[in-house]
């Protein structure tokens, strides 16, 4: 009897750590949402990083419920292109993810970003509560004093985040074909093709040099 109570009591006490254990990992998960040109190379660029879990490209900012990317390019919903980063902030802070942010854009264009124009491929960092908002603000500060010139990448409140449509995710590393001016290829390989052409890795690095993160 004495050993069945206590082989009941190391189950309860199993079962207890399990679950303070997933509470601990609840705690230490936090998301991000920016807003930096093409949410496809977006994506790519974070889910490289060491903390991420999980990057899911999206539409926020504007007051179109559940938008198309078609009705977002077209314009009139004031959604931006943009992602939902889901990280560790065990391993990675929400000021490092915004740090890094700033360094894979050019936040001193208002226009857009690099050869993709319009108010849907603007810049913006849409801060979940005070904290996020104050790290965000000292971020763009920083980011301002590293390249000597003012910053135009606005700190918006955060509002619904519409995921986007199932092909624009990890469309980076698809395998389905799509036809391109150079003809058939992967989306992977067509996604290449589209940054290097659209100039983004170039104007990063002439902007951010050696801390921009993501350059090769």
């Amino acid at each position: 009897m004495f050993a069945k109570r206590e082989a009941l009591a190391m189950w309860k006490w199993v079962l207890l750590s399990l679950a303070l254990g997933s509470g601990v990992a609840q705690a230490a998960t936090e998301k991000a949402v920016v807003a930096g040109g093409c949410f496809w190379c977006v994506e790519s660029d974070f889910e490289s990083v060491s903390g991420v879990k999980r990057v899911v490209s999206g539409y926020t900012g504007g007051t179109t419920a559940n938008p198309t990317y078609k009705q977002v390019g077209k314009g009139g919903t004031g959604h931006y292109e943009a992602v939902e980063i889901t990280f560790d902030n065990a391993k990675i802070s929400y000021d490092q993810i915004i740090g890094l942010f700033f360094r894979s854009v050019d936040p001193t264009d208002a226009g857009g970003q690099f050869c993709d124009r319009g108010d849907s491929y603007r810049t913006a960092v849409f801060p979940l509560n005070a904290a996020q908002k104050a790290a965000a603000e000292a971020e763009k500060a920083q980011a301002a004093k590293a390249l000597g010139r003012k910053i135009v990448t606005p700190i918006l409140p955060a509002g619904p985040f519409w995921k986007a449509e199932g092909y624009h995710q990890d469309y980076y590393k698809g395998q389905n074909i799509v036809i391109t001016r150079r003809g058939p290829k992967s989306q992977a390989e067509a996604y290449k093709f589209y940054r290097s052409a659209c100039g983004r890795d170039a104007r990063v690095k002439q902007l951010w040099g050696k801390a921009a993160p993501f350059v090769k």
